[in-house]
């Protein structure tokens, strides 16, 4: 029996209608939540996400404040647009689109954001806040995205073995903590493998919940899948595509294998992704909420 699939896009807009409530109520008492992207360069992929963002506030009513640099501007430039961010009271979210240019310090970039207004949740405060379980910070919208989407679906984590392929501390390291935390009611054993995990195979084939967040084309084969676990596709890669024309989108789960085997997977693009956006206007919004 085929694995049931997960529908990211459906339960992106269950999220952003809750977002869009929440901004109307803002809204009649007179205050607009502001997000603020900023953008070092003119990467097309990267113009292509920061664009995605801007329509997300236009739909759900946040005001959007799109802010770009040449892709030659310098670490001053970047702090200084970073601290007129951070005092403009139109303002509760700011986020830097990744990757900057080589001659910008990323970690010197996220550290200059007033932890207040960090809605990607990548402050050394606010991953602090994650870790030990504290409500007052943000949470992470890629691992926090992957959160709700099982918890839509009917997927508890609770007493579960969850395996995370991946340990960047944009996914990998902020999922792990989410799915081990107590407080939050995730409760799940959890087990962190990467590509210095001699046999990956072997954990993943012993997880109920499997998250791959690698960032390698169709890393998981079908032979790596616990019957019936829940597969969680967090990869976005570019591949060439043998019939010509634009290339291909695939996840880091080789779909068509993972289908027959997982009890549920989510699908890529239409999975995790929509997800992302959703929960960084929810951030954003949550901002505008404490400032208020």
């Amino acid at each position: 029996m085929a694995a049931k699939i997960i529908d990211g896009k459906a339960i992106a807009a269950e999220v952003n209608e809750e977002t869009r409530r929440r901004v109307e109520a803002l809204r009649a008492a007179g205050r607009i939540p502001g997000l603020a992207v900023v953008l070092v360069g003119d990467d097309p992929a990267s113009q292509v996400y920061v664009n995605a963002k801007a329509k997300k506030c236009a739909e759900l009513g946040i005001h959007s404040d799109k802010r770009v640099l040449p892709a030659d501007a310098t670490m001053e430039q970047v702090l200084e647009l970073i601290g007129e961010l951070n005092r403009d009271p139109r303002i509760d979210g700011i986020l830097v689109q990744s990757p900057p240019p080589p001659q910008i310090d990323e970690e010197k970039v996220i550290a200059a954001i007033d932890p207040a207004k960090d809605v990607d949740c990548f402050s050394e405060r606010n991953v602090g806040k994650l870790l030990i379980g504290k409500e007052d910070g943000f949470r992470p919208c890629t691992p926090w995205g992957v959160m709700l989407l099982l918890e839509k679906s009917g997927i508890d984590p609770a007493g579960k073995h969850a395996v995370v392929i991946g340990r960047s501390n944009i996914v990998g390291k902020p999922m792990a903590a989410l799915l081990m935390q107590k407080a939050k009611g995730a409760n799940a054993t959890v087990t962190v493998v990467h590509s210095g995990t001699p046999d990956i195979a072997r954990f993943t084939r012993d997880a109920d919940i499997l998250i791959a967040a690698i960032g390698k084309p169709e890393f998981v084969r079908g032979d790596m899948i616990k019957p019936g676990a829940a597969v969680i596709d967090v990869g976005i890669n570019r591949t060439p595509n043998p019939a010509g024309g634009r290339d291909k989108l695939v996840g880091d789960v080789k779909f068509d294998e993972a289908v027959e085997v997982a009890g549920a997977v989510t699908p890529v693009p239409g999975g995790v992704g929509p997800m992302t956006i959703a929960v960084l206007m929810s951030n954003a919004v949550t901002a505008c909420e404490r400032r208020k």
